[in-house]
């Protein structure tokens, strides 16, 4: 089984992989060997010589990635005795999102399938009880997003900026506290969406039929509204995503 799961990492990550690569690229091939492993919680990663022998460098590298993983919460050095998992929980390690994504992309799905759940009922008891003052700031939030649509940085603001709109018209205090767990680990999705130009062009259109359905206080319409446009924004990333790996 070793054998076999050793042929499988070389094969997906290891090839031409040069001894001068730096500890970023390291930390890559070790998560590999992770998943591939299937390791969790409390399991041991090889022993050094033989980590240096599959990646193909030298220990004083190996050693300056497993210390970076350490950094990460996601292994635990133990001195004398060899690297441990730790944890592989998002929730342990949101503020190094790229390693959980890499170890199980299913959560990309997962992430978009909560906000549609969650965010598609905010815009349903927003409708209801939005004001003027906060269609207005909507409106205009629109138009902002309009003249920035070819500034990654602050198209994301206005982006960030409505949906905080619409989740404090709704009025509700408990939902907020879901949302912040849910937009901490949306947040390198949404760096990712805001720098696609055909995303940003097609999230304009949204966020316009969203505020129209607002503006007439309907809650089936805005829900809807508010489905569809996470539904449009999570093809449109995994269609380009699949085009740049072809």
């Amino acid at each position: 089984m070793g054998g076999q799961v050793n042929e499988v990492i070389s094969q997906y990550t290891f090839n031409n992989l040069k001894r001068s690569s730096t500890a970023e690229r390291i930390v890559e091939n070790l998560i590999t060997i992770i998943k591939y492993r299937n390791l969790k919680k409390g399991d041991k990663l090889p022993p050094e010589r033989q980590l240096c022998e599959m990646i193909g460098v030298s220990r004083p590298i190996l050693r300056e990635a497993l210390k970076a993983l350490q950094v990460m919460n996601i292994i635990d050095i133990r001195q004398g005795a060899g690297a441990y998992i730790k944890s592989l929980e998002p929730e342990d390690v949101v503020e190094h999102l790229d390693i959980v994504f890499h170890l199980d992309s299913s959560l990309y799905h997962d992430l978009y399938e909560a906000r549609r759940v969650i965010e598609a009922s905010v815009a349903a008891i927003a409708a209801e009880k939005i004001n003027d003052e906060e269609l207005t700031l909507i409106e205009e939030n629109i138009r902002q997003a309009a003249a920035d649509i070819d500034n990654e940085q602050a198209f994301a603001e206005r982006d960030l900026e409505l949906h905080e709109v619409i989740l404090k018209a709704a009025g509700n205090r408990v939902i907020p506290v879901f949302m912040q767990s849910i937009n901490k680990l949306a947040l390198l999705i949404r760096q990712k969406t805001n720098a696609m130009p055909n995303i940003r062009k097609n999230t304009i259109k949204d966020h316009k039929a969203i505020f129209r359905a607002l503006k007439n206080h309907d809650p089936q319409e805005s829900a809807a509204a508010m489905e569809r446009h996470i539904r449009n924004v999570e093809r449109a990333f995994f269609y380009e995503r699949t085009e740049v790996k072809q």
